[in-house]
């Protein structure tokens, strides 16, 4: 099930399903709404969305995350539905989500990192696509978000298809510490880890957070030919990284995996091409398949739109993506 493309006078709801909106400065949202604007998209928030809404964790009640949720998708004016920020806890909501509304009413929802247990349960529930692409903090950044926001219009605005190129540079500071001085850095491309062709249906996210879904009713399965992405954290090094992904492969579906695309590391994860070429080497039910990295997807800037439940078609380094 595929949601309708977005179009200028659309609106768009702003939720929390996790951190809460008072982590984002009000320039940010200022940056961001002024971005949508520009689309020709209206920017609306949860009413739970909002700044007092705060607890000792900096989030809210699983009740009122939900509702925001909910609202949004049973509101026949909200075409899309954007995250704040990502955190620790949004799969705390999934069994408490209406999967039937959600399948009555298909429409795009956006975010990445510990959204991802938002975006992959949602399609096992549901069979809706959901998009790991930018929250609305990501669409805040005054620099460097070019790249970001052209991939984002090609997938959730204008055709639904996009033959992934790299970007021209990448950026993993504190960009919220000081919007006008920032730090990029040229990219060197792709790593072609393990050469080959694959197509078939997109499922991943971020590692750990997907992880958590193992073993529940809210991990998609990997049905035949499917092409896996993945991406972690600065907090994971290539230990963390190997078992979580070797733990991946133990699913009994993890045999109909015909690719595997890696987003871009940060900086402090410390992993280089090296280590991960063999580490890539050492899981053996990685052997046969086309294995890609250091892509636009992950927690560094700029952030490719990648839709779960969509297609994607590997050969070498060329990546393609639609729905």
């Amino acid at each position: 099930m595929i949601p309708a493309k977005l179009a200028r006078g659309d609106e768009i709801r702003v939720v929390a399903p996790s951190r809460g909106i008072r982590i984002i400065s009000q320039e940010v949202r200022k940056i961001a709404i002024e971005r949508f604007n520009k689309l020709g998209l209206k920017v609306t928030f949860g009413k739970n969305t909002v700044d007092e809404n705060w607890d000792m964790l900096g989030t809210s009640s699983v009740e009122k995350r939900v509702e925001d949720i909910m609202d949004a998708f049973r509101d026949k004016n909200v075409k899309a539905i954007f995250t704040i920020i990502g955190g620790f806890n949004s799969n705390q909501l999934l069994p408490y989500l209406d999967y039937e509304v959600i399948r009555a009413n298909p429409k795009i929802f956006c975010g990445f990192s510990d959204i991802t247990a938002l975006l992959d349960g949602i399609y096992a529930k549901t069979g809706l696509v959901t998009f790991s692409g930018p929250h609305l903090s990501s669409i805040g950044m005054l620099k460097g978000t070019e790249y970001t926001l052209e991939n984002m219009r090609k997938m959730l605005m204008d055709s639904g298809e996009n033959n992934i190129v790299p970007s021209a540079e990448w950026s993993d500071d504190l960009w919220f510490l000081d919007q006008e001085n920032r730090e990029f850095i040229k990219n060197e491309g792709y790593w072609n880890i393990h050469e080959g062709k694959a197509s078939g249906k997109l499922l991943g996210g971020n590692l750990g957070t997907f992880n958590l879904l193992l073993g529940s009713e809210y991990r998609p399965a990997f049905t035949a030919d499917t092409v896996l992405f993945v991406e972690d954290t600065e907090g994971a090094d290539i230990c963390s990284f190997m078992r979580n992904l070797t733990a991946l492969t133990y699913q009994p579906d993890f045999k109909n995996v015909k690719g595997l695309v890696i987003g871009r590391f940060q900086k402090g994860s410390k992993i280089t091409r090296e280590q991960l070429t063999y580490m890539i080497n050492s899981i053996s039910a990685l052997d046969n398949l086309p294995v890609v990295a250091n892509v636009d997807f992950g927690h560094s800037t700029p952030l490719l739109t990648l839709p779960i439940g969509g297609k994607a078609e590997v050969s070498g380094t060329n990546i393609k993506v639609s729905c």
